[in-house]
């Protein structure tokens, strides 16, 4: 039981294990929550005493959230892009969301999931960043990969040649 496979078995994660591989903080978990931004899928905050529980999508929402924060985007427009990415989502089935890229000039968020769209939105000549969310989504699994290794090993960090050499054995 070595190998890394082995330790990505969990299928929710709490707050403190949300937060710690998405990159935020409590207070921002709890806000998301509180203001139905993004809840909790698995489990939502009963009341005192009760544990948040987050599923592998809330936590993909959770760091295209935070992405397009670091970008400068606004929490009021990254409500109507929650918006739409959720009722895109639910028209077209449950990988749609992998295909799409986001890209943004700073100021708006565009969702494109064609070549043509995305050239299209560069001709304003703009400068423009783009989020692929199936780049999101293998970044995200290696992130939780990373954090569950590390917790099975008593919290050492481990260098990806160490990850690799552990998958050898």
């Amino acid at each position: 039981m070595n190998k890394m496979e082995d330790y990505v078995i969990k299928k929710v994660y709490g707050s403190r294990e949300a937060c710690k591989i998405i990159g935020i903080t409590y207070k921002q978990l709890d806000y998301y929550d509180r203001t139905d931004f993004i809840k909790p899928s698995a489990n939502g905050a009963g009341g005192y005493g009760s544990r948040r529980m987050y599923n592998f999508n809330d936590m993909l929402k959770l760091k295209v959230i935070k992405k397009l924060l670091e970008a400068g985007i606004s929490l009021q427009k990254l409500r109507k892009t929650k918006r739409y990415l959720d009722e895109y989502d639910g028209a077209r089935g449950s990988d749609s969301l992998l295909k799409l890229t986001l890209i943004s000039d700073g100021n708006t968020v565009y969702a494109c999931n064609s070549d043509n769209e995305i050239i299209d939105t560069l001709r304003s000549g703009q400068g423009v960043f783009g989020i692929a969310l199936g780049k999101v989504y293998s970044d995200l699994s290696g992130d939780i990969e990373k954090y569950l290794f590390k917790e099975k090993r008593g919290g050492e960090i481990i260098e990806n040649s160490q990850i690799y050499d552990e998958k050898s054995k």
